[in-house]
Formats: C-alpha cells, sequence, structure tokens
C-alpha cells in the first residue's frame, strides 16, 4: 500500500513522533572483554545495552560438564546468578552511569531464582529484566513482581493483544518487547502499542530477524509516541544483501526517518536461486543433572 501511494509506511501508521529510531546492541557477560566491549559501543553513541546473562560452570559441576557430549548448552542457573551478579556489578561502577544497563535472561529462570537474582543485583543497576521467566503464566510474573522493584521487559513471544492484555492491564511489564513478526503484523502491532501507551508502559521491539521484519518494526517505532529503544543485532538485521539489495540504513545508534516509499526495502527474486533452503535449531539447554530447560 505504501509503495502504491508513494508514502513510507509510517505515514499510514499517523505519521513520524521522532526524527531518529534508537536502538540498543548486545553484550555477552561471557565475554571476558565485556567491560572494554560496552566501553566502545558507549563511546560509539548507543544510548543502552543489553547484557545477556552469564553461564558458567560450578566447581560441583565440572565433571559433569567435561563428560558431556553437549557441553556448550549446559546451563546452572545458581552459578549464572552469581556471575550475573558480580559482573553486572562491576560494569554498573565502570561505565557512565548515564546510560541504562539491562540484563538478558530468556525465560531461564524460576520465580524463586529470577527473584534471587534481582536482590543479589546493586539496587538501581538495572534499567530493565528482559524475560526472566516463561510468560505462559502471567501470574508467575504477579508473583515476581511482588519480590522485586526492579523493571521488567516481556512480550517477545506475545502472539496477539489477547496474550498482552494481562501484563498491559495488570502491570507486570514495564517495557513491552512486543514482535511484529509474532504479535500479528503491523496492525495488531499498534494495538497493543496504544494499549501500553494508556497505561504508560513504554515499547521496546524484539526484533531478531532480517531485513523486512526490522523495517517494519523502524517504521512502528517512528509512528508510536512511547517509545524507548529497539533491539539492533546488525549481523541478522541487515543479512543477505544479494537478497535485499535495499535496506533500511542505520547510522550508528540510530535510523533516519525512512523516505523511500513502502518499507523501504527490495527483494531480489533472481537472488533467491543462490541461497539453498535450510533451516535452523535452536540451542537446547540443559541444566548438569540431565534435565532440559529453556534456551
Amino acid at each position: 500500500m505504501g509503495k502504491k501511494l508513494g508514502v513510507p509506511v509510517y505515514q499510514l501508521l499517523g505519521g513520524a513522533c521522532r526524527e531518529h529510531v534508537f536502538g540498543f546492541p548486545t553484550v555477552s557477560l561471557d565475554d571476558p572483554d565485556c567491560l572494554a566491549v560496552c566501553q566502545d559501543y558507549i563511546d560509539a553513541g548507543w544510548p543502552c545495552l543489553r547484557l545477556v546473562a552469564a553461564t558458567p560452570i560450578p566447581g560441583w559441576a565440572k565433571a559433569l560438564h567435561a563428560a558431556d557430549p553437549d557441553a556448550k548448552n549446559m546451563f546452572e542457573p545458581r552459578a549464572s546468578i552469581a556471575a550475573t551478579v558480580d559482573r553486572l556489578t562491576e560494569l554498573r561502577a565502570k561505565l557512565d552511569k548515564a546510560i541504562p544497563l539491562g540484563v538478558e535472561y530468556h525465560h531461564r529462570l524460576s520465580v524463586a531464582e529470577a527473584a534471587a537474582f534481582c536482590q543479589q543485583a546493586p539496587s538501581g543497576s538495572m534499567a530493565f529484566l528482559e524475560e526472566p521467566i516463561r510468560d505462559e503464566t502471567p501470574e508467575a510474573y504477579a508473583a515476581l513482581r511482588q519480590m522485586t522493584g526492579v523493571p521488567f521487559a516481556v512480550g517477545e513471544e506475545w502472539s496477539s493483544k489477547w496474550q498482552a492484555r494481562p501484563y498491559i492491564e495488570q502491570g507486570l511489564t514495564n517495557f513491552c518487547r512486543l514482535d511484529v513478526s509474532n504479535i500479528g503484523g503491523l496492525t495488531e502491532a499498534m494495538k497493543v502499542c496504544g494499549w501500553s501507551e494508556a497505561h504508560y508502559i513504554d515499547i521496546m521491539p524484539h526484533n531478531p530477524l532480517g531485513a523486512v521484519c526490522t523495517a517494519a518494526t523502524i517504521h512502528m517505532c517512528f509512528a508510536v509516541n512511547n517509545f524507548a529503544w529497539v533491539e539492533i543485532n546488525p549481523t541478522i538485521n541487515e543479512s543477505a544483501p544479494d537478497l535485499f539489495p535495499v535496506q533500511l540504513t542505520r547510522n550508528g545508534a540510530s535510523f533516519p526517518l525512512p523516505t523511500r516509499p513502502g518499507l523501504g526495502v527490495e527483494f531480489d527474486e533472481d537472488a533467491v536461486a543462490d541461497h539453498a533452503h535450510s533451516l535452523t535449531d535452536m540451542p537446547h539447554f540443559h541444566k548438569p543433572d540431565g534435565s532440559h530447560t529453556n534456551w
């Protein structure tokens, strides 16, 4: 529709609320140079950093880890909590206090473990805690909310406004992590954004895919008033330039207001022949005792 009318998609969503959409990069706390990596991002102008929780193996599980045929996917939550608290504490003390630091746990903890993490982390060290537990049971987040005042960022797995409803109306999240591809496209996403605005919840979109999803997400971010930051993963979001020779242009930590009609993305159908179909499986985490757990 945008291309037919000759206007960028954000114009069809109500117009632009801003001139730039800023994002955050992701830094692994398993990286021994994470402090230097964070400082480099800050020096490059990024306004927020997301830290992925550390995944060390505790001493009591070293032998099990050494004998594990899938050792790289072993996860022990209490060891992760201890290491993540230590590294978060160091980063918060050494980095610019004006740069928000969020921690991503990707649904890997229980309510008790998530509460322990929040209670052990220094007060005020986290701008947000992302997806500490699974989101199928809003009551679990309600219980966790009673145990900590850390702001939550939830929503990347929501598949409709109905799934978002309890989190918005009961104040169970402070940042809405909706994913345009999961929630049902831009129409459904804009409904959730407006609903969140009425509850003073900022939009912080999940953005894990390529050029088309990224473009749709960025147009939405320009059109909504209650926007915080967007997830930016350059190696994924800006990949396959042969398939997408025209993509949205990012300037460092932000996207400028798009000017091309539609999403501003062009797809080369002929180039598809050079890419064989393949499937990618996500990691399958397990605990030292062999039981499966969330990735």
